[in-house]
């Protein structure tokens, strides 16, 4: 049993399929006593409450509208941890018609959706002494030309996530940055990625990667690979004090 989810109510947002249907039931295998399912759809959630029963509750939100994501917070002040799944990554590169557009939208759920959820549970986490995981991806690192404005829209978030971690740190919140490859989601296949590692592979990462305390996870064997890679920088420029 894990020792930093057991007994422990947890926010899922995008929990209904993928890798946040993923995290549900690995968190609820390693002792959540409850999860919050927090969709745009109230009815894609069928399935897992089926599945599990009154340890989960679903609610209508979306990380694209502040209003939305303030009621998701109000209603769900016992919460230990969040984890900010939702998110989009359509295929588009740096040069075309519509790219200015794209980028606007995926800056919208992948970075400002990220700022929505921080700032509403804050107070919350704060209190409870929790834990905010956020979704990010080795293309936060790396820009992948045919993922131009998703890769660019990852590294917004990627760099607020370093500020969550040096803001809400010293109030004892536990800030942690996931970033996997390529993953076996329908998002994956349309970004054209068909081998793919496991929703199961990061949901279990994330569980680890909670109990260690670490802020950086790469989850997968690509993401090992970039992590390996980066672990230098991460220590002496992302992880360093510079106030010293």
């Amino acid at each position: 049993m894990n020792k930093a989810i057991k007994d422990k109510v947890v926010v899922v947002t995008g929990a209904n399929r993928g890798i946040g249907a993923a995290i549900v039931a690995t968190f609820l295998d390693q002792g959540a006593s409850k999860i919050y399912l927090a969709v745009r759809d109230v009815n894609s959630t069928k399935e897992l409450e089926s599945k599990f029963g009154d340890r989960v509750v679903t609610i209508e939100a979306d990380v694209s509208d502040t209003k939305s994501i303030q009621a998701l917070a109000a209603k769900t002040t016992d919460a230990n941890i969040v984890i900010n799944n939702a998110g989009v990554g359509n295929p588009q590169s740096t040069i075309g018609d519509t790219v200015e557009e794209d980028f606007q939208f995926q800056l919208e759920v992948n970075a400002f959706g990220l700022l929505r959820v921080a700032n509403a549970f804050a107070k919350t986490l704060e209190k409870n002494k929790g834990a905010l995981v956020q979704l990010n991806s080795i293309a936060s690192m790396k820009n992948f030309s045919h993922l131009s404005t998703y890769s660019a829209s990852k590294a917004a978030s990627y760099n607020l996530t370093q500020g969550l971690r040096s803001e809400l740190g010293p109030k004892g919140v536990t800030v942690i940055s996931v970033h996997p490859g390529p993953v076996a989601t329908e998002m994956g296949k349309n970004a054209g990625f068909e081998d793919g590692a496991s929703t199961n592979t990061i949901a279990e990462a994330i569980a680890m990667g909670l109990e260690k305390g670490d802020f950086h996870v790469f989850p997968d064997e690509m993401a090992k690979q970039v992590g390996a890679a980066y672990e230098g920088f991460s220590e002496n420029v992302v992880l360093a004090d510079f106030s010293e």
